[in-house]
């Protein structure tokens, strides 16, 4: 696993067209925003894990 440091309005980037900026920080709260095409799905990792990797993909098509 990468572990990165970053302050507000810093960003990194994946892959070469994903952007991951963090907009603010609260507390133990991280605000992200996230600029990615429209075909890059982005899910939050508790909504897989509830409904499982199958199930988003079916919502998906």
């Amino acid at each position: 696993m990468l572990v990165l440091t970053r302050k507000k309005e810093q960003s990194i980037i994946i892959g070469e067209n994903v952007e991951i900026m963090v907009l603010g920080v609260s507390g133990d709260k991280v605000r992200l925003g996230i600029t990615a095409p429209r075909e890059v799905d982005v899910f939050r990792k508790e909504v897989i894990d509830e409904r499982g990797g199958a199930q988003v993909e079916a919502e998906k098509a």
